[in-house]
């Protein structure tokens, strides 16, 4: 028999060096920009944007990611002090990156004017996207509005991290030539002069980015969190406004897309969300990413730190798992039932309400095992997102 334990903190010891604050943003941001004030390089954000609807996490069960039914008077009041709080977070070389679309962008302007200064806007970046469905009744709408901005005048902006070389594609009007030293380039003439493109050369995004693909349903990135935005439209941000070593800030974790972009960038990474799904989704894949890439010897550890551990870690039973001792432990076995079911394991030390990962079942399959040596805790998350720590009960 296991009993049901509290934890405060979860230390993972390869996926990224940052930390996962289980928390309610809005909760949370004064506390952090308390602690943090000037020592944040990159914040992005993508929070609700007013939709009035609910969204999906789909993993072994379907179960509502988060809810979207604030109004956009009750977003926009939301977002005043996380917004004032990134204004002081943010170094006088950072930048803010504001994720919305055409229900939010003209208040958030708005509000951005305000706290960080008009002559700190910088770009409203347009992400336009293909994806399916498509309106009769007004012009469909295919893009998302990005509000970047600036601290100060001193901000750190490094365009060449985010070109692509020119390739080899056809060229309209341009003549393909060799030059002497046999490079491929492409040249025209206007006002009597000629002007050269090498295929090698960068090529730099201007600020309607429609070369980053919307996640599509079977794309292998998929985590099964319905709202998940794209690697490479996080890279791009992160590259262009960022150092290796800086810290990057997202409020609005969802599934964990600016963490692993971040920690596969070397930059440490503060994610905040309070949704059971967010949980799920970034811890599985920030320790998956440092696996596939193998990543292990050189990734650094990140923690997951619990405002409420009563009111996230809501767990109580375990009836997916079979508990066998062992001379040296306990031996867990996964069984599987059709509402009931395991979508993440990890065995590890406990010590003053922390927990030291050390084993992990990633994705536990029905009769699978993990071992629980003495002394062990044991970190369980159903298929519903619930979680909860525990500990073999000798007394049973």
């Amino acid at each position: 028999m296991l009993k049901k334990i509290l934890v405060n903190e979860e230390l993972h010891q390869f996926g990224g060096s940052g930390v996962v604050h289980a928390a309610r943003s809005e909760g949370l941001c004064g506390r952090l920009a308390d602690e943090l004030e000037g020592k944040v390089q990159l914040i992005y954000l993508d929070p609700p944007f007013g939709t009035g609807g609910a969204f999906e996490f789909k993993d072994k069960s379907t179960v509502c990611a988060y809810s979207d039914a604030l109004s956009i008077p009750q977003l926009t009041s939301m977002m005043r002090p996380v917004l004032s709080a990134c204004h002081r977070l943010l170094c006088a070389s950072g930048s803010l990156y504001l994720h919305v679309d055409y229900r939010l962008s003209a208040r958030m302007r708005i509000l951005l004017d305000e706290i960080f200064g008009e002559e700190n806007f910088m770009n409203e970046i347009i992400w336009s996207y293909r994806s399916g469905g498509r309106s009769t009744r007004h012009f469909s709408r295919k893009h998302d509005n990005i509000l970047f901005y600036r601290k100060s005048k001193n901000v750190y902006f490094n365009i060449e991290a985010t070109g692509s070389p020119r390739g080899s594609a056809r060229k309209n009007h341009m003549k393909r030539c060799a030059d002497e030293d046999g490079q491929i380039y492409y040249s025209i003439k206007t006002g009597g002069k000629e002007y050269r493109y090498y295929e090698d050369d960068l090529v730099f995004p201007s600020d309607v980015w429609d070369d980053v693909e919307h996640l599509h349903q079977r794309d292998p990135e998929r985590t099964g969190f319905n709202t998940q935005k794209p690697l490479a439209l996080l890279k791009r941000i992160i590259l262009a406004s960022s150092k290796e070593g800086d810290t990057v800030l997202d409020f609005f974790g969802g599934s964990g897309t600016t963490a692993e972009a971040a920690a596969l960038l070397g930059r440490s990474f503060i994610s905040v969300d309070c949704g059971d799904a967010s949980l799920l989704a970034t811890r599985r894949r920030l320790i998956e990413s440092a696996r596939i890439k193998g990543l292990f010897e050189t990734s650094k550890p990140f923690s997951i730190l619990y405002d409420q551990p009563e009111i996230r870690q809501k767990l109580e039973s375990t009836c997916f798992v079979q508990v066998s001792q062992t001379l040296d432990g306990h031996e867990i076995t996964f069984k599987h039932k059709p509402d009931s079911c395991c979508a993440f394991a990890a065995a590890g030390r406990l010590d003053s309400g922390v927990f030291y990962a050390a084993d992990y079942l990633t994705r536990p399959l029905n009769g699978e095992k993990l071992f629980l040596p003495d002394g062990f805790a044991l970190h369980l998350v159903d298929n519903l997102c619930r979680q909860g720590f525990f500990i073999p009960d000798h007394r049973a």
